[in-house]
């Protein structure tokens, strides 16, 4: 018999989009909560929905490992987690009641369910751990293994229904010191599989990994339903111990930082190149910045000595008036700069892009696609404004929204607050906004090939192909977006 059964909601197979990239990383949340309730005395076992195509999946676990609490415990490090997916909830609500019918009791950790812990609660959950978790797991699993007298109300993070009432205590103070928290137990994943996965689709295997919790800025659109306007960073060394003992176990080929914003205390990058060259330790890597950030002294050099590979950048708009209605805190300039100095520094860039926030015109959405021609990312990808509780965002639009208060997959791309341009506008965008950057890069690419005929490689030749598909079917999208222009009455 099990203590504790972790688990959590996002099932790649019901996110389309996300299934077709094939791109699965491990619930790392999932995986430390797990390595903390280990700590605290517990034993646990793991049920990983990502390949899981039903939650009654949920049931031979509950069957083989015979847990008395089934711990559905979102991975708050993946973006799709905070999205707050309705498909996900829904599959939350599911586990509960299975869990709930095998005798089980059933605790529940989310942003979604930070936000809506009432409707969880009544929806099979006998408990909502409410901000940053780690702390609150052991007194709560003894509590409901029956191994501490004290109350409910005595446990700070959490809420519960008692007399039919909501009960929240007080929220527990977020972790400062980041390197107490246990490595995650990657003995519990199924990693072959995701190995295989990787192998098969991109040729090589990538694991996630954070060194820090929360974002200290002001973009008034970002829920940070968890951690709260607060930013606190693992040490270099203890990031590199990781990075050590996943090199010597699971042997990833790159690592994606899944932090909100990577290295951002000054010095703490320099550090960390300073002690993976001390230790002999080099795994490519991507990580997420800001423009700003990017041009502070030597940072885009010492992120090429740690072995960066990729800069993923909030890049959101090619208005600058849309960036301070966002309150971004970045302009067009240093977002064109940190683009150039990346490709200096031969970094990858990948831009994040924000179509539809409020008052956003068709001229300033022309603006947007003429900073991606203008810097050429190497990648980007396109989200539609997406109002989130807790929000400055939200509390400006609430009024508007309608039933629909969530998406459901990931590329749903509603715009959720009504007097936008259609869903369907916004999905046609997508669609020609990925095929002009294409043809943008192939363009370039012709244009160095000139330039140096004997650099031209086999992934230019792929580019070139990839380019000539999308130029051919770029005129179809560009007459579907013309159709769907006029905005919602």
């Amino acid at each position: 018999m099990t203590d504790v059964l972790l688990t959590h909601s996002y099932f790649l197979h019901f996110d389309p989009k996300e299934l077709r990239a094939m791109m699965p990383y491990p619930p790392l949340g999932t995986l430390i909560a797990a390595a903390a309730l280990r700590d605290a005395g517990c034993t646990v076992a793991l049920h990983d929905v990502m390949f899981s195509r039903s939650e009654a999946d949920l049931e031979t676990s509950i069957v083989t490992h015979r847990p008395r609490v089934v711990l559905i415990y979102d991975d708050q490090f993946n973006y799709l987690t905070k999205m707050c997916l309705s498909r996900m909830r829904q599959a939350s609500y599911r586990m509960a009641v299975i869990a709930r019918r095998l005798g089980c009791r059933v605790a529940v950790f989310s942003s979604d369910s930070s936000d809506h812990a009432e409707e969880y609660l009544r929806n099979g959950a006998d408990v909502v751990l409410c901000g940053e978790a780690e702390q609150t797991l052991g007194p709560l699993m003894h509590r409901l293994l029956d191994r501490s007298n004290g109350s409910m109300e005595s446990i700070d993070g959490i809420a519960f229904l008692k007399d039919d009432l909501v009960v929240r205590t007080p929220r527990r103070p977020v972790l400062t010191d980041l390197d107490v928290l246990p490595m995650p137990a990657w003995d519990l994943l199924d990693v072959h599989t995701y190995r295989d996965r990787w192998k098969a689709r991109h040729g090589r295997f990538s694991l996630n990994v954070v060194t820090t919790r929360g974002c200290p800025f002001h973009c008034n659109w970002c829920a940070k339903p968890i951690y709260g306007q607060v930013y606190h960073s693992r040490s270099p060394r203890n990031v590199v111990d990781e990075m050590v003992l996943l090199s010597k176990t699971l042997r990833p080929d790159h690592i994606w930082f899944a932090d909100d914003i990577f290295g951002l205390t000054p010095g703490w990058i320099a550090e960390f190149a300073a002690e993976l060259r001390q230790r002999n330790v080099l795994i490519p890597f991507k990580c997420l910045s800001r423009a700003d950030l990017l041009l502070r002294g030597d940072t885009m050099q010492l992120l090429r000595d740690a072995g960066c590979e990729t800069v993923w950048l909030g890049a959101e708009s090619g208005s600058q008036r849309i960036l301070d209605a966002m309150e971004k805190g970045t302009t067009i300039q240093q977002i064109e700069q940190a683009s150039s100095g990346l490709r200096k520094a031969r970094i990858r860039a990948g831009f994040f892009l924000q179509f539809g926030y409020s008052g956003e015109t068709l001229e300033e959405i022309g603006m947007t696609l003429d900073l991606v021609r203008r810097c050429l990312p190497d990648e980007i990808g396109i989200s539609v404004s997406y109002p989130l509780p807790g929000t400055k965002f939200y509390e400006r639009v609430r009024a508007q929204i309608g039933a629909k208060q969530n998406w459901s997959v990931s590329e749903d791309l509603d715009p959720i607050v009504p007097g936008s341009y259609s869903a369907t506008f916004y999905r046609a965008l997508h669609a020609v906004a990925h095929k002009r950057h294409q043809v943008w890069k192939g363009q370039a690419m012709i244009r160095r090939w000139r330039e140096r005929p004997s650099s031209f490689s086999h992934r230019d030749l792929r580019q070139a192909l990839k380019s000539c598909y999308h130029l051919l079917t770029l005129p179809s999208a560009r007459r579907k977006l013309g159709v769907h222009r006029r905005p919602v009455p």
